[in-house]
């Protein structure tokens, strides 16, 4: 995979960066889980005045981030961002007929993959219920999430391959359902942390589908000019689009070898 022509834009290299920071912190948890699992649950719950640890910073850093995404500012991806009126650049005589066969058919898509994803929380939801998993394990699929939400922004994205279909994170019409996605395994802990995350969670998606039903042509190309890829300053779908390509002349030389 051929990476040497990547353009480190501002926004990739911060991507990387935290997406290095994730990994480290998923790092942590598995170690702590490994040493003593139900340690490990209740340090991650312990209340503050009993000490603040390194858990109540990662509730801070969650809490913190779905506040920027439900009051968007400028450090926020051109992804989260265009929800917003500020980043609309109509595209001049779009087709309103078009923009409503987009919504209809990107709302399939959407509801699918959360179909899928409830589907699977569901399962999880009848492991933890039947004890098969506990506590710790909830919390230690919280942590892989966190991880794979920068993975599907960065390498590989099954949401946008085989669900939503998009031409890159920028366009995604469920960009901003991340969080409800990594806090899901938070609804089966009844405690304040858990809670807390997952009902934010909730209120970030509950904004961007309200902005959706209201203002779908800020979320499609063919109406936004912002949304167009000559107009984006973040480049994150670089390192994606290199594993494509690598993946599909792989395949290709594979078929080719045995026809």
């Amino acid at each position: 995979m051929k990476i040497n022509r990547l353009n480190p834009t501002p926004k990739l290299v911060a991507y990387l960066v935290k997406f290095t920071a994730r990994i480290t912190v998923f790092g942590i948890m598995l170690r702590l889980y490994i040493k003593d699992k139900n340690q490990f649950y209740e340090y991650t719950t312990a209340p503050v005045k009993d000490g603040f640890n390194f858990m109540h910073i990662m509730w801070t850093i969650f809490m913190g981030l779905m506040i920027l995404h439900l009051f968007p500012t400028k450090i926020l991806s051109m992804g989260a961002k265009k929800s917003c009126s500020g980043q609309f650049a109509p595209v001049p005589n779009y087709s309103h007929n078009e923009l409503l066969k987009f919504v209809h058919n990107e709302n399939i898509k959407a509801w699918r993959c959360m179909l899928c994803w409830l589907a699977g929380s569901a399962v999880v939801g009848l492991l933890f219920f039947f004890r098969i998993i506990g506590k710790p394990e909830l919390l230690l699929l919280t942590g892989f999430f966190f991880v794979c939400d920068y993975i599907c922004i960065l390498i590989f994205c099954p949401f946008q391959t085989f669900g939503q279909k998009d031409r890159c994170c920028v366009n995604c019409r469920i960009y901003d359902w991340g969080h409800f996605f990594m806090f899901t395994p938070m609804l089966f802990i009844k405690s304040f942390y858990s809670w807390t995350l997952f009902f934010m969670g909730t209120a970030v998606i509950i904004r961007w589908e309200w902005l959706w039903i209201n203002h779908p042509e800020r979320f499609w190309y063919g109406s936004n000019r912002t949304l167009n890829c000559a107009n984006c300053c973040d480049k994150t779908c670089q390192i994606k689009i290199a594993v494509k390509e690598s993946v599909i002349r792989k395949f290709k030389k594979h078929r080719k070898k045995h026809d």
